[in-house]
């Protein structure tokens, strides 16, 4: 409990967003409360309810698409300028947005419904326990972990960038056009106004179905991922970029519960002269509980024992102290609750075990608790003041908890100093990493060596040391403390002095060697992704040894590849020498550390990131959150390629954040980091098919969608230009009304959305053959190369059926219209079946159900077409030619192509 003074604050200078200020908390005086403070809660939403209607559709309208269509129907209201009907402009535009608004709205919903839920489990773990006395000085935007974020972003994928480039292309292509038939016309009369007519009349160059197709086929493929048996719990937090996970050249991943489990194992207990591991624990068992049955029962026969014995209880004695200090020197506090047999009060009163549960702020401790449970020595409570041990006989051993020293990321290192309350000894025990450790202890030529040995294992090491203090030393230690406590300036420079007069010659009692298990299959993900032509860096903050053996032992640097491990450098001069070293080095993974790598940014970024993007892995350690943020912007700046950041805890969220693709890993660290990610997936081996399977579908069928719309809108317009050309450059429409947008809709929109389900092989071949994902890093399957190939096949098409259309019809316009427009229906709907690679029952239904809409709403076009006509046997047999001569070619070309160059996928389909 908290007592607050009558008069007094505490001030505390805290870093904003916005500008640093001092806070008073006022204790016990709520008529001062004058200030509010940010609210202590999670958000992750991108808008709120004022900024989203404009947040959407200025995201929208900054595309040119968008904004070109927008215009497109703006000048309709303009009546020289109109060239049909509004709706043919103003329906489609709508619907383009109703959708991305529907969309946008119902991921922030879900946005907002995840956020309350996780603040309601945060608000009912602090109200379980009945009354919290606390003083919270840090809130919401304030704490430091949210400021080592950035604000949530709507993030454009590279795909959508390209898609627009493409428009721009067709936008010049169709000034061009509408330059050349005013300058046919000799510019005469109000040629100006020509101009603009033209580009109206040739708007459906740029397809304006482009971007619902393509917003509904990432719907579809959010759907697809989320229901795949094979990665359950998947999440889709943001629909607009599947097709970023198709292009992805680098991954930069987090190491703690990312490829590793979070759970700690003791692994190893090392005293010097001997060492313990999971074998031999037993033997650790055999001499605690020697310690606490044996010495009181010792018999004077045995007065003159043997050396044997001598040295027996000599390691007996050191390996008790070792475990004592361990059982002693943590924050864990053990927790007992109700399992249905034994009552919470009941089980506190007995220290019921199967009752405890540990709690503590970092799963490294419980791991040393509970080994020390294991081998005879139990903590069974704990308070402010005091710590209960039992003994494998049930004798409980109570401590006075004298002064305890936290851990702190600066110091390295946690003390506390007890008092044995059966014998009234006060002893300092401290434990803490070997960089701090070893200028405190006693002078020893072991312990710098094993330290690295352990890391080079892969474990975790900790020093373990003590003091012994008498009365009058800890009682002069004391006053000194208080002393510094209670000073106004320097408090904790002076607090810190204090303490560091304890921590001298300590006696060196043990190393800890704690295991962080790798997940489960993270080393053939690794090998997945790596044979994929994605290079994976690991970002880290724990120590250089173990962060270098964790890559080993995750197969991220391979048996074969040789490690250049960048020295710590302080200054350009230091920089620049250890880059000239490692520039000699040729295929070798680099590891480095954060300092090192402030330094080396700071005056050589260049060529540092140069050289590093070079290696086939790379490990940064003793990293910081805004330092993996700052190398996965430097990637994206000085490779131009998509990166994805891979991460499971509230450090992670601004590398998250800064990558194309931000992945978050549900894990033991909570939900922030798959909170604030475009993905959450439940285990790092699911990124392998994430990527390998959906992306790499995702991309193919994206780009597949987009040139077949493209493709869909140029023959179309190749077929206006064809009609105009011969009526005399003339600005009249081919079709009117209700075909043009039918043309886009119900006869065509089925079969050219159902390329959303088309796949090259299967998903077993693309997780068996990740190299098929290496083509995509190239961009192959959306270029100007193939971009050009379906300009090419629109203009063929467009121009036959247009000519065919002429040269055979008899005598009415009408007939024109009726051929022309049956013939271009037919040819989209065998093109449809021309790219489709693997075919799936609903691409059946949906070439059918157009070809059924088509002919049933033939009987209500009587207006535009001839209804008699197309009856008869003339109209069917010049269809059929037109169609066969537009199509066949096209048919014959791809099976010549799969004949004599096919593609990587077919070799593994066949």
């Amino acid at each position: 409990c908290i007592k607050p003074p009558r008069t007094g604050c505490l001030c505390l200078r805290c870093c904003g967003r916005r500008e640093p200020r001092p806070r008073t908390v006022w204790l016990g005086h709520p008529e001062k409360r004058d200030q509010r403070y940010p609210r202590n809660v999670i958000n992750n939403q991108k808008y709120n309810f004022f900024t989203f209607l404009p947040g959407v559709l200025f995201n929208q309208f900054k595309y040119f698409f968008n904004l070109y269509f927008l215009l497109l129907a703006c000048s309709q209201f303009v009546v020289e300028m109109r060239l049909g009907a509004l709706y043919t402009y103003w329906v489609p535009l709508g619907f383009v947005l109703a959708v991305t608004v529907i969309r946008e709205a119902t991921e922030e919903i879900r946005c907002y419904m995840r956020d309350k839920e996780v603040n309601s489990q945060i608000y009912s773990k602090l109200t379980a326990r009945g009354t919290v006395v606390g003083v919270v000085l840090y809130t919401g935007r304030e704490l430091r972990s949210v400021m080592n974020t950035s604000n949530p972003r709507s993030k454009i994928g590279l795909f959508d960038l390209e898609v627009n480039c493409l428009t721009k292309i067709l936008f010049g292509a169709l000034v061009v056009v509408s330059l050349v038939m005013v300058a046919l016309q000799h510019f005469a009369g109000r040629w100006y106004l020509q101009i603009i007519r033209f580009l109206l009349l040739f708007s459906n160059i740029i397809p304006i179905s482009l971007r619902v197709n393509l917003d509904m086929g990432k719907i579809v493929y959010s759907w697809v991922i989320r229901r795949d048996s094979k990665i359950p719990g998947t999440v889709v937090r943001s629909s607009t970029i599947p097709e970023q996970l198709g292009r992805i050249s680098y991954v930069l991943t987090d190491k703690t519960g990312t490829l590793t489990q979070n759970e700690m194992v003791f692994k190893r207990l090392h005293l010097g002269t001997v060492a313990y591991g999971l074998d031999s624990m037993d033997e650790v068992q055999s001499h605690i509980f020697s310690i606490y049955t044996q010495q009181s029962q010792d018999p004077p026969a045995l007065k003159g024992v043997t050396l044997a014995t001598k040295v027996r209880k000599t390691m007996s004695s050191r390996v008790h102290e070792a475990v004592k200090a361990i059982a002693l020197c943590h924050n864990v506090t053990p927790v007992y609750e109700s399992n249905g047999v034994t009552d919470q009060a009941e089980a506190e009163r007995h220290y019921e075990d199967s009752c405890r549960v540990y709690q503590a702020s970092s799963p490294d401790e419980v791991a040393l608790v509970q080994w020390t449970e294991s081998v005879g020595l139990t903590l069974v409570g704990r308070d402010q003041s005091s710590v209960q041990l039992r003994t494998p006989g049930g004798q409980i051993l109570n401590f006075t908890i004298l002064q305890i020293f936290p851990f702190t990321y600066e110091s390295k290192r946690m003390g506390i100093i007890v008092r044995d309350e059966s014998t009234g000894e006060i002893t300092f025990y401290m434990k803490g990493a070997d960089v701090v450790m070893a200028g405190i202890v006693q002078y020893n030529d072991w312990l710098e060596e094993e330290c690295g040995n352990m890391a080079r294992e892969g474990l975790r090491v900790l020093v373990v040391a003590k003091k012994s203090l008498t009365e009058e030393q800890y009682q002069d230690f004391e006053a000194r403390y208080v002393q510094a406590k209670l000073s106004v300036h320097d408090r904790s420079l002076k607090v810190a002095t204090v303490i560091e007069s304890l921590e001298m010659e300590m006696e060196l009692l043990c190393l800890t060697g704690v295991e962080d298990q790798l997940q489960t299959d993270v080393r053939p993900t690794l090998e997945t992704l790596r044979n994929a032509g994605i290079k994976v860096w690991m970002l880290t903050g724990d120590k250089l040894e173990t962060a270098t053996c964790t890559a080993k032992n995750a197969h991220l640097v391979t048996r074969t590849q040789d490690i250049h491990i960048f020295r710590l450098v302080t200054n350009r001069g230091e920089a620049h020498l250890e880059l000239n070293a490692f520039r000699r080095k040729h295929d070798c993974a680099l590891v480095i550390s954060g300092d090192s790598l402030e330094v080396c940014l700071k005056y050589y970024e260049y060529e540092f990131m140069e050289l590093a993007c070079q290696c086939p892995a790379v490990v940064c350690c003793r990293c910081a959150p805004t330092q993996k943020a700052q190398i996965v912007r430097l990637l994206q700046e000085r490779t131009g390629k998509l990166t994805c950041a891979v991460g499971d805890g509230g450090n992670d969220v601004s590398m998250i954040q800064e990558a194309d693709c931000g992945v978050g890993v549900e894990g033991k660290e909570g939900k922030q980091a798959s909170l604030a990610a475009d993905f959450s997936i439940t285990q790092f081996k699911h990124l392998g098919r994430l990527l390998m399977v959906h992306g790499r579908n995702s991309y193919k069928r994206s780009a597949a969608l987009s040139q077949f719309v493209i493709h869909r809108s140029l023959c179309i317009s190749t077929m206006q230009a064809v009609f105009s050309s011969v009526f005399y450059f003339a600005s009249v429409p081919l079709y009117q009304g209700f075909l043009i947008i039918g043309y886009s809709t119900i006869y065509t929109m089925f079969p050219v959305f159902s390329l959303v389900l088309d796949k090259d092989v299967k998903s077993e071949v693309a997780m068996l053959y990740p190299e098929l994902y290496k083509d995509l890093l190239k961009g192959r399957p959306l270029s100007y190369k193939t971009f050009l190939i379906w300009v090419l096949i629109s203009i063929y098409q467009g121009s036959i059926i247009m000519y065919g259309a002429l040269l055979l019809f008899e005598s009415e316009f009408v007939h024109i219209v009726a051929i022309s427009f049956t013939s271009l229906i037919l040819t989209e709907l065998l093109m449809v079946a021309l790219t489709i690679q693997t075919w799936h029952w609903l691409m059946i239904v949906a070439e059918l159900l157009s070809l059924s809409c088509y002919i049933a709403s033939l009987v209500f076009l009587h207006e535009f077409i001839d209804v008699y006509f197309i009856a008869t046997l003339s109209f069917l047999w010049k269809v059929t030619v037109i169609t066969l001569v537009s199509c066949l070619p096209l048919y014959v070309l791809k099976y010549l192509r799969r004949r004599f160059s096919p593609p990587s996928y077919s070799k593994l389909t066949s």
